[in-house]
């Protein structure tokens, strides 16, 4: 949308006045007609004519009006069309988005819906297989109890002994055998048994049984081997169950019971009594008494509870009729009928019931006691967080030892209770907790995702957040037999760890169920000086063993890789530091763990990860997310990544030397973007900060620094490390008072501190604008691009221009430029150019607000002000571009730049200091903007002349004493400069000193003086100093009155072809185009009569290009061009000649016979009298017409008439014009005739140029040499006119 250049007054309307004001005249001058019908017939031709005229005038109006409203209609045609498209095209959006949305909806209720189906049929599964389970243990438990009940009737005879084998060795091996039962041995033991004669070896039998090391699944198989005794030998049960009584006495004496061993040995006589062993009697006694024993020894130190729950989950249901409540709870859920007991009765059940009961409420006080102590030992650890930031070892030790045996504690009386069907006691949580500690951790607790802000958030911005929280899932991409090693390798680990930790007492808070514990504790060594190996050997020589294993498959695999594998790794290795952003590292990531997941490959990850180069600190974020992206399939890299940066670390800080300080701190920096993956602990940072503050020294210093810098605020803000980091930053600056440090460490030290933890700052209460300001706003500086323009203008269009205060609102917001991205400044100006054919005013307001603040910028000259400044001289070079402004504005404010504020004689002044650069970038960036359309006409004349001045401005700055060979002169500067010149002047000799620059100026100004006639004399220069600079300024004006117009056309329509390719597009062109065809068509007699000039501007442009000008070379397209421009001057000739020119004659030539009359003058007719009244007269012609007969009559009117006065002052007037432009024309002669000369010196001292072949075709005019007949063009002869 190009803007159109307003003209001052339209061509044929000035033409028509002119014409009707002059007849008007003309008609008054005329004397009254001797005729009254001649009279009575022109007022009614006039009467006619002016009525036909208002009609014309009328129609053409009503015309203007309906084509304006048919525009207007048809417009809101298409904006009501577009807004309904807009609207079908919005809910077609949003009903899309409400399916989608109704979709997932739909999709994540079937998914839950298939995930509780799931849990359902995966319950119901658990529940039937428990059933079976029940009934067939039920089953098996009966019918091997009716055996042993009717063992005494199926007993073998005498006879059948005597065919078994009675050998010592077998029966020996026998009985050694049964000391080390399992159930993997229970056919062999029972072929055996059924080949060999023990009757002799019952005694050795009963007790290697007593004795063996069972395991809770071995049970069964020691069972079957004793009813197996028992049918066959009738003495087998007297003795077991004697020598049961004194083993059992003999466990009395002993301080700490094997748990394990009790654990089994209570169960196997309980089986024994179910199955009838045993007769119920005896057995229940027994097993009464021992339970007995171990409850009332274990009332308040509950150690046995393992016992307690294993003997309730499997006996429990025979001996004391328990029912679990989860067996209760699938019964009725799943309609399932679960066995009854029928072994023994509900009486001899009861004291059981009531045993374990009183164990279970012990039980529960013990949970509730632990419970609130250890809510008191965290009460305590908060406090002293609070106060010292920090807990000491044994504290915390002692605070995990007893959290660990609480987990213990209540998830063995959460089993109890279930086994018991018993409810849960309940434990309060301890509401003082946050009201002691106060609200200080809340602070930097997280918020929800997305608000995070500079005040509470961890991250600083989201973009942060994504980085460091969401990593790629390798495992959903990756198949799962890539890391299987890596599951092995964990899997072993937590196995290792978990046994570490029964052996110790020690567990992690995820305390495994009871079953797990018991196949934990089944899988160890049950002899009692295993369980008092120490940790710390056993660490040491797992350690020893996983490296002789990892050296071991290192140099199997060394030895079974190909070499194309290892090419592969290599290349990875070396393409990984061009991995700078997120994509890129991930990618990386999931093509390691594709292609290259072997231990060698990842020991050579780590190697190369932990060698980053000390320059590329950029990589260590980058590499960071990379061992966080792998650590769920690969966490051997981030385990080794880190033992190694802790090794380094441990090794700068004990060496305490002052070099490689780049090392140190990249090792820190580091280990601070893993702290923030959560691949280092966050113990371990704040503990490497400890160690660094402990000796607050030269390079530790810089290493806490950068530590604090890399991830100070994700400590600080994290509610975990919050404590201890303050304490330390507070530490740290306590010593940052107390040392004397450098400067440069003082600012370190405060950076890192309140970058941690930055001072409070008061919010400022934003200003609240009223709706129209926010969408003006919007509008400006929001929406406004290239491609908005057209849509921005009609919505500025709509707004209330009525209003006063809206308009003023939208002039300073166009003024405040600098408000805007400065490659959109053109933007505006687009935009404005466009509103001011609908809202004139505004233009001029704008134009002034923003030259106002151009000014203000050079008389406040504050460096605050320097974009606000650039901006400004941006848009109004801009405004230039849109035809708002013209070029004496720009000119005007290019050498107040230069000049406003400098003091003639070169000291410093206040507006302008001397270091003070800042107008040379001012005048760079209005002619980057609109100087290239400075390149004809009077403009580029304009343009020459001043960078004569801007050039001995640049000097006069250049030599002040403030630039030195310290301090040298900004090189910013002289290639900004350069960069102007070329693009504007790429042919221009540059001045290279001060004294050159004003010798140019000096000669600029003498050749304007002598061009004024003003500098002839030498000696009279002094004397007219002041009347130089009104000559100066009087020529300025001539030049542009004689080329103002055709400059500011040419201007204008340059601007348009010239158009930078960044502000327009296809359709600004082609609107150009075409504005530019309709003004050339409009102005074809003005640039006629202006050929002249233009043929004088291009042969002086063929004198300066000749010297260095292309050569031409013939070719078929300039035959094509040729013809075709003959062709079309043609046809617009022809076109032309048929109209019909119709020229309005003003003047009435006198006829030839009367004009030799008026010089010889009337015949004298008297005294002295008549020739003064003649000398008082003026002399007319008056024309008159009788028939076709024209009649001239001579009348003298007095000059004291107002008709002879007004012609008498413009003959008066013309006389003096038509000197003047004789003077100027003798003074062209004269200059040309100069030029002629130095061409002839110029060619006589040069080669001959080649002549341009281009004009051969078409021959110039050549205008003749000489002075010309200045009579005869100004027609100064007497020429008289009739009025």
């Amino acid at each position: 949308m190009p803007a159109e250049r307003k003209k001052s007054v339209n061509m044929d309307e000035k033409e028509a006045s002119s014409i009707s004001s002059k007849d008007k005249e003309s008609g008054d001058r005329r004397p009254a007609s001797t005729r009254e019908k001649g009279k009575e017939d022109s007022k009614l031709s006039s009467k006619k004519d002016n009525l036909k005229a208002a009609e014309e005038k009328k129609r053409r109006l009503e015309e203007e009006k309906r084509k304006k409203e048919e525009k207007e209609r048809k417009k809101k045609e298409e904006e009501k069309l577009k807004a309904e498209e807009d609207q079908k095209k919005k809910e077609e959006e949003e009903k899309i988005k409400q399916e989608e949305e109704e979709k997932r909806l739909q999709e994540e209720e079937e998914r839950r819906q298939r995930e509780e189906e799931a849990a359902q049929i995966k319950e119901k599964e658990e529940a039937h297989q428990l059933h079976q389970e029940a009934w067939e243990r039920h089953q098996s438990r009966k019918e091997l109890r009716s055996k042993n009940q009717n063992a005494q009737d199926g007993r073998p005879e005498e006879t059948f002994f005597s065919r078994l084998d009675s050998s010592l060795k077998k029966n020996t091996a026998f009985v050694k055998k049964l000391k080390t039962i399992t159930e993997q041995q229970r056919d062999s033991l029972s072929s055996d048994f059924s080949s060999l004669n023990l009757s002799k070896y019952i005694a050795e039998a009963v007790g290697s049984v007593v004795e063996a090391k069972l395991k809770i699944s071995d049970v069964n198989c020691a069972v079957h081997l004793c009813s197996l005794f028992h049918q066959r030998y009738a003495e087998f049960a007297p003795l077991l169950l004697q020598s049961w009584k004194k083993h059992f006495e003999a466990r009395k004496e002993e301080k700490t019971p094997n748990v394990s061993k009790l654990r089994t040995d209570l169960r196997f006589i309980a089986e024994l009594t179910i199955v009838g062993i045993f007769t119920d009697k005896e057995g229940l006694s027994l097993i009464y008494e021992q339970l007995k024993n171990i409850i009332n020894t274990d009332r308040e130190t509950h150690m046995h509870v393992s016992v307690v729950i294993s003997f309730c989950k499997h006996c429990g249901d025979d001996i004391a009729g328990l029912v679990p409540r989860k067996v209760k709870l699938a019964a009725e859920k799943f309609g399932l009928s679960f066995p009854l007991s029928e072994i023994i009765n509900s009486e001899k059940q009861q004291p059981f019931q009531n045993l374990l009961r009183e164990y279970f409420t012990s039980l529960t006080k013990h949970l509730k006691k632990d419970h609130r102590e250890l809510q008191n030992i965290e009460r305590q650890n908060r406090r002293i967080l609070h106060s010292k930031g920090e807990l000491s070892e044994d504290r915390h030790k002692q605070y995990e030892e007893f959290a660990t045996s609480y987990q213990k504690l209540l998830a063995n009386t959460q089993s109890l209770a279930d086994l018991l069907d018993e409810n849960m006691p309940e434990l309060p949580q301890d509401k003082t907790v946050q009201e002691e500690h106060g609200p200080g951790i809340d602070i930097f607790t997280p918020g929800k995702p997305g608000e995070y802000d500079l005040e509470g958030g961890i991250w600083e911005d989201e973009d942060a957040r994504n980085f460091y929280e969401n990593m790629v899932d390798l495992k959903a991409f990756v198949p799962a037999i890539l890391f299987k090693d890596n599951e092995k390798m964990s899997q072993n680990k937590d196995n290792k760890e978990e046994a570490k930790e029964v052996k110790d007492g020690k567990d992690n808070k995820d305390v495994p169920s009871t079953e797990e514990l018991e196949m934990e504790l089944e899988t160890l060594d049950i002899n009692d000086d295993t369980l008092e190996m120490d940790a710390v050997d056993e660490a040491e020589a797992d350690d020893l063993t996983k490296k002789l294993l990892d050296e071991q498959e290192q140099e199997d695999e060394e030895a079974s890789t190909g070499s194309h594998l290892k090419l592969i790794v290599d290349a990875f290795l070396q393409q990984l530091p061009n991995c700078v952003n997120r994509d890129l590292i991930d990618k990386a990531a999931m093509d390691f763990c594709m292609n290259m997941n072997t231990k060698s490959n990842r020991r050579k990850l780590v190697r190369a990860l932990f060698t980053v180069p000390r320059q590329r600190l950029d990589l260590l974020p980058f590499y960071a997310r990379l061992v966080a992206t792998l650590h769920p399939c690969m966490s051997d890299v981030a385990e080794d990544l880190c033992s190694m940066l802790k090794g380094d670390f441990r090794f700068h800080v004990r060496k305490k030397d002052q070099i490689n300080i780049e090392t140190k701190n990249k090792t820190v920096r580091f280990i601070g973007e893993l702290t923030k993956f959560k691949m280092f602990s966050k113990s371990d940072t704040l503990h490497c900060l400890k160690m660094l503050l402990s000796d607050f020294s030269h390079h530790h210093i810089e290493m806490a620094c950068t530590l604090l810098e890399t991830s100070g605020r994700f400590l600080f803000r994290t509610p975990e490390s919050h404590l201890r980091t303050s304490v330390l930053l507070e530490q740290m600056m306590r010593k940052k008072q107390a040392m004397h440090l450098d400067a440069r460490y003082v600012t370190m030290v405060e950076n890192a501190y309140y970058y941690c933890n930055p001072p409070p700052v008061e919010k400022t209460v934003r200003r609240k604008r009223p709706p129209l300001q926010e969408y003006i706003r919007k509008l400006l500086y929001k929406d406004l691009s290239k491609v908005t323009t057209e849509k921005v203008l009609r919505q500025m269009r709509k707004l209330p221009w009525q209003e006063p205060e809206a308009k003023n609102y939208l002039i300073c917001c166009m003024v405040n430029i600098w408000n805007l991205k400065y490659n959109s400044i053109h933007c505006v100006a687009n935009l404005l150019a466009g509103l001011v054919a609908y809202q004139e005013d505004v233009g001029i307001h704008v134009v002034d607000g923003v030259l106002e603040d151009i000014r203000l910028g050079m008389e406040v000259n504050q460096p605050k002000f320097n974009q606000r400044r650039i901006s400004s001289a941006k848009f109004l070079g801009e405004l230039y571009n849109y035809r708002m402004v013209e070029s004496a504005v720009i000119f005007r404010t290019l050498y107040s730049f230069i000049s406003f504020g400098v003091n003639p004689d070169g000291t410093a002044s206040p507006l302008d200091p001397p270091e003070h650069l800042f107008r040379i970038r001012m005048v760079c960036t209005v002619l980057d903007t609109c100087g290239q359309y400075f390149d004809r006409g009077s403009s580029k004349r304009k343009l020459d002349c001043f960078l004569i001045y801007f050039q001995r401005y640049i000097w006069w700055k250049k030599s002040l004493d403030v630039w030195t060979e310290g301090h040298p002169f900004p090189i910013d500067i002289d290639y900004m400069l350069s960069d102007t010149l070329e693009l504007l002047r790429p042919k221009m000799k540059l001045c290279c000193s001060l004294e050159e620059a004003i010798r140019q100026v000096t000669g600029l100004e003498r050749e304007f003086l002598v061009k004024l006639g003003l500098a002839n004399d030498k000696d009279s220069k002094d004397s007219s100093s002041i009347r130089e600079g009104e000559a100066i300024e009087e020529e300025d004006e001539d030049d542009d009155e004689e080329g103002g117009a055709e400059t500011e056309e040419q201007s204008g329509n340059e601007s348009e072809m010239n158009e930078p390719e960044e502000e327009g597009s296809e359709n600004e062109e082609e609107e150009r185009e075409r504005e530019r065809e309709e003004e050339e068509e409009e102005n074809t007699d003005y640039l006629t009569d202006s050929n002249k000039e233009n043929e004088t501007d291009e042969e002086n442009n063929e004198v300066t290009i000749k010297g260095g000008g292309l050569k031409h070379v013939a070719c078929a397209e300039d035959e094509d061009f040729i013809q075709a421009l003959d062709k079309m001057m043609l046809e617009n000739l022809q076109q032309r000649s048929g109209e019909s020119v119709k020229v309005h004659q003003l003047d009435v030539a006198i006829p030839l016979q009367l004009k030799s009359q008026l010089k010889k003058g009337p015949p004298p007719t008297g005294g002295g009298e008549g020739d003064t009244e003649i000398a008082d007269t003026m002399q007319f012609v008056m024309l008159t017409r009788k028939g076709n007969k024209q009649q001239f009559k001579i009348l003298n009117v007095p000059l004291s008439s107002h008709l002879a006065a007004n012609h008498f002052s413009q003959q008066q007037v013309e006389q003096e014009e038509r000197m003047r432009m004789k003077k100027l024309t003798l003074d062209i002669n004269e200059r040309q005739e100069q030029e002629d000369y130095q061409e002839m010196l110029q060619s006589l001292a040069q080669r001959p140029a080649p002549a341009n072949t281009n004009r051969e075709r078409r021959p110039r005019y050549q205008h003749p040499k000489g002075a010309p007949n200045a009579d005869l063009i100004f027609k100064t002869g007497g020429r008289y006119t009739y009025k």
